[in-house]
């Protein structure tokens, strides 16, 4: 076993790779959570952004098109979940377990042919002067553009939900969506943005899988991420700041967890492979005592 062989700076700028579809859609479910509603389709909708993103990416040679498109698809597919439990009133988690599940097949219907094709190269951003300081430099400031804007949406939904008079609706009826309606907010217009938005960023979660990290398309690639995504949203307790620590903490572990087969390890690979899991499911027990938000999982019907 050869552990010179991992290089901590490659070790941390690769966890911030890791870290960003995880971070990218989980941002969006905390979104959407805060507005009441459980979404658990995010696995569908990451895998349909995946796909959407690749194959315009590949068609149009430019990854940029490739993510606008990744959040379309992301979010129409949230519409329908939207539809189907703001207007008619369908169970949440047996939606969203359905969502994910028709995720799963249209991605597959719509990526035959596009296996193992390579995607668009996508070029890191290597920003000038920081990008040359020693150690925070290779660490921070040489990634693709994407990295840092999933960094910008977590601090654009943090100052949101924290400062902005629509920040303070959305929560509101997240809290209490009766109340809510009293006051005279449209409740289900608000939960439809929010919805949209969420599925939006599990979009570009998706994207960035098959356009930056693999960077190619293979049927469930996403692999659970946003199941982990759904977990880690638990674990900060709905608050964007603890969602980066815990979206950092598994892409931690899952980059540590590679650097330690490739350095020979003696340990079967599929105690690692599982450890990323393993890890999440522990911090969440352990740290998510933060409360859900009143409504969350309730059908709001307007006329009651």
């Amino acid at each position: 076993m050869d552990f010179s062989s991992i290089n901590p700076i490659l070790l941390l700028a690769s966890l911030m790779v890791a870290s960003t579809p995880i971070l990218l859609a989980a941002i969006g479910e905390l979104v959407v959570e805060r507005a009441g509603v459980l979404n658990l389709g995010v696995e569908g909708m990451m895998i349909t952004g995946a796909v959407c993103g690749f194959v315009v990416a590949y068609h149009s040679g430019s990854p940029w098109l490739g993510f606008v498109c990744a959040a379309l698809g992301g979010a129409g597919l949230s519409l329908l979940f939207a539809v189907l439990t703001q207007l008619l009133l369908s169970n949440q988690v047996a939606t969203g377990l359905a969502l994910t599940l028709f995720g799963l097949g249209l991605s597959a219907l719509i990526g035959q042919g596009y296996n193992g094709i390579k995607a668009p190269n996508f070029p890191d951003w290597d920003i000038p002067l920081l990008g040359d300081i020693p150690v925070i430099g290779p660490i921070v400031f040489q990634h693709d553009p994407m990295v840092y804007v999933g960094l910008l949406i977590v601090a654009a939904v943090w100052a949101f939900l924290k400062y902005s008079r629509a920040g303070l609706i959305l929560r509101a009826v997240g809290e209490n969506h009766d109340a809510a309606h009293a006051l005279g907010y449209n409740v289900i217009v608000i939960r439809f943005l929010a919805i949209a938005f969420g599925g939006a960023c599990a979009g570009l979660g998706g994207a960035y899988i098959s356009l930056v990290r693999v960077p190619q398309w293979t049927e469930g690639m996403t692999a659970g991420a946003g199941w982990i995504a759904l977990a880690i949203v638990v674990f900060a307790s709905w608050k964007p700041g603890r969602l980066l620590l815990g979206a950092y903490l598994f892409g931690g572990v899952t980059v540590l967890q590679l650097n330690l087969q490739a350095a020979g390890l003696a340990i079967p690979v599929e105690y690692l492979s599982m450890s990323p899991y393993l890890a999440t499911i522990i911090v969440l027990v352990i740290m998510s005592a933060g409360r859900a938000p009143g409504s969350l999982g309730k059908i709001f019907h307007a006329s009651r």
